[in-house]
């Protein structure tokens, strides 16, 4: 019988190691227990720079078995809740009193933390096994996919957004829209939430004390909308996975590709320094969940550029913490504004020479 190492963290497994790999293993797990146990005493400490810059630290969730992790992490809300896991879990659509139910339960695990419902995002990887209308399409991450189907399928938004609506009664909802790749896509499904607020307040309802409607920007072609969408949007947050792959042309989970593009490049970079700096000219709230936020180099350079909300696995969130309380956001903006003028491929490496010369805790 073989022995086997298994590195969960980056996807290896070590056939027959020697004695000396395994040793190096153990000391190399029995240091990750202390940091782990270091990210833990840190939890109520704030995110703040060394030069004074907040950073709103907060967690994507998919099921209720997520939300213990708001208090053991620390973290300051839920920036991005997967509402379509629990919908893939279940042999049919959940009603509106399921629905309901299961939102009033997040809402008040939060306890009064805030917490952004992301509509329905089905199609490309995520199916549902009792609606598969799409069949099979050549790009599936192109194709029918998230708020195209609640759009021609409003029946759907409609039972969903009712839920959210009721969930909320007396409190603030948030609820943001993906896959948006147009402001009249996100003008549609705005109508479609303001007739179910009317609604319920012609049932005599308890109405939400305030409601927030944000779009995911995920599409390129949005970004050439962005001014007339900042005068329509309560807020935005980046969806760096999708965009990413869509600004490269790159199908995320093609393994020739893998790596072959790096979200700490120019184009990216570029991209999301110009969202940030328009976004704060119009007043208008700004974060990013995709999975830049959860790795702290890569966190690191969406501060210098101007990044003040982040979401991210719970799991991540020490380790951003402890990187965000050892970095100067300043000295790094502007390393960065020089950086940007450059064609590298990446700067990755670039940023990790920074942090070592700047004492920054990756």
């Amino acid at each position: 019988m073989d022995e086997l190492v298994v590195d969960g963290d980056n996807a290896t497994l070590f056939v027959r190691p020697t004695s000396e790999f395994r040793h190096v293993f153990t000391t190399s797990m029995a240091e990750l227990k202390q940091r782990k146990e270091e990210y833990r005493r840190q939890r109520d400490l704030p995110a703040v720079t060394r030069d004074g810059v907040e950073v709103s630290l907060q967690m994507n969730a998919n099921l209720l078995i997520d939300l213990p992790q708001l208090d053991e992490t620390g973290a300051a809300g839920i920036g991005l809740y997967r509402t379509e896991v629990p919908f893939m879990v279940r042999s049919a659509f959940p009603d509106v009193d399921a629905q309901t139910r299961l939102y009033e339960r997040i809402l008040d695990a939060a306890a009064g933390r805030p917490v952004v419902f992301r509509t329905l995002d089905v199609g490309g990887d995520k199916l549902l096994p009792y609606f598969n209308e799409a069949g099979d399409e050549e790009n599936p991450a192109m194709g029918w996919r998230a708020l195209r189907v609640a759009l021609d399928r409003p029946v759907v938004l409609r039972e969903q957004l009712r839920a959210m609506v009721r969930a909320s009664a007396g409190r603030r909802l948030r609820v943001m829209l993906p896959m948006v790749a147009e402001v009249a896509e996100m003008e549609a499904a705005r109508r479609v939430l303001e007739v179910e607020v009317e609604r319920a307040g012609q049932r005599g309802e308890t109405l939400p004390e305030a409601l927030d409607v944000g779009v995911m920007l995920e599409v390129p072609s949005l970004v050439f909308q962005l001014d007339k969408l900042l005068q329509r949007t309560d807020f935005i947050s980046v969806g760096s996975n999708d965009l990413m792959q869509f600004m490269y042309a790159a199908d995320r989970g093609n393994a020739r590709l893998d790596g072959r593009y790096d979200p700490l490049s120019a184009p990216m970079l570029t991209i999301l320094r110009d969202v940030v700096r328009r976004c704060a000219d119009a007043g208008v709230p700004l974060s990013l969940c995709g999975e830049m936020a959860g790795q702290p180099l890569d966190a690191m350079a969406l501060i210098g550029l101007g990044f003040r909300t982040l979401s991210m696995s719970p799991g991540a969130i020490g380790p951003v913490r402890t990187m965000t309380r050892s970095l100067n956001a300043g000295e790094l903006g502007n390393y960065l504004e020089s950086l940007l003028e450059s064609t590298d491929h990446s700067f990755r490496v670039r940023l990790r020479w920074f942090a070592k010369d700047h004492g920054v805790d990756l």
